[in-house]
């Protein structure tokens, strides 16, 4: 991180529990060695004898996805992001949409085949606003269609992102997937809309609104722990996408 992007995210790490030794482990040397795992893909046993012990890293890392410190301090930073922009820190439009990664001989839960992309592993399906920048992730077994899996996805808009009203996707979520989010217990009825492909359309071309969600899969692709799923538990892969857009964001902050 830069002087400006740790001045920006250091208020937001929990601090250390009362009583006891103080606090000695230099958190930004600490989250340095989390955001380079994440860029170069390397195992934890290898980070570079510059930052804490790699336990010491593992520990915060691991600590902090379950109390649900990733995804609290990406969801500050992404209103921030927005207010940067111009926008409101919560959005109302957004667009879903999935992508297949091969697994590893790691093992672990929720593994499986898709047979449309011949891929056996996982899918990242996630929900972005206009912007590109995350809103929801779910990562489950590629195994599981696209409208099942979205539903795991959209879920939680029953108690979050109360301005949401509109919701764009490809053809493939098809079924009754646009009336089952029209009758989510949310504040206001959320539109869902597909965004399809016409057969008169030959090669390559980008559709309205798809587009940004692909972006948001490419800006993954350049950390190379997201070339696969090489995670034993979901959940962890949920979380590297979380610090992923987390460094992301920084960078545009500061």
């Amino acid at each position: 991180m830069t002087d400006r992007e740790w001045e920006y995210i250091k208020d937001m790490i929990p601090a250390a529990k009362p009583g006891g030794r103080k606090r000695l482990t230099d958190m930004r040397r600490t989250l340095n060695a989390i955001f380079y795992l994440t860029r170069t893909g390397c195992a934890w046993r290898y980070l570079p004898l510059e930052y804490p012990p790699w336990q010491t890293v593992y520990g915060y890392f691991r600590k902090w996805r379950l109390d649900k410190t990733w995804q609290h301090t990406h969801d500050r930073l992404r209103g921030d992001v927005r207010q940067q922009e111009g926008r409101e820190r919560q959005p109302s439009a957004a667009i879903i949409d999935s992508q297949s990664v091969k697994t590893t001989d790691r093992g672990g839960a929720e593994r499986g085949f898709d047979a449309g992309k011949k891929t056996a592993g996982r899918k990242r399906h996630i929900l972005v606003d206009t912007l590109g920048l995350l809103l929801l992730v779910v990562v489950h077994s590629a195994g599981i269609q696209d409208r099942d899996g979205a539903r795991k996805v959209l879920s939680p808009l029953a108690h979050c992102f109360t301005r949401l009203r509109k919701i764009w996707a490809d053809g493939i979520y098809t079924g009754d997937l646009a009336e089952w989010v029209r009758n989510l217990r949310t504040r206001n009825r959320i539109d869902f809309e597909m965004v399809k492909r016409t057969d008169k359309l030959k090669g390559f071309k980008v559709l309205p609104r798809r587009w940004v969600v692909e972006r948001t899969f490419a800006w993954l692709s350049f950390n190379r722990r997201m070339s696969k799923d090489y995670e034993l538990l979901p959940a962890t892969s949920e979380t590297f996408i979380y610090v992923s857009m987390i460094k992301l964001m920084l960078g545009r902050l500061a």
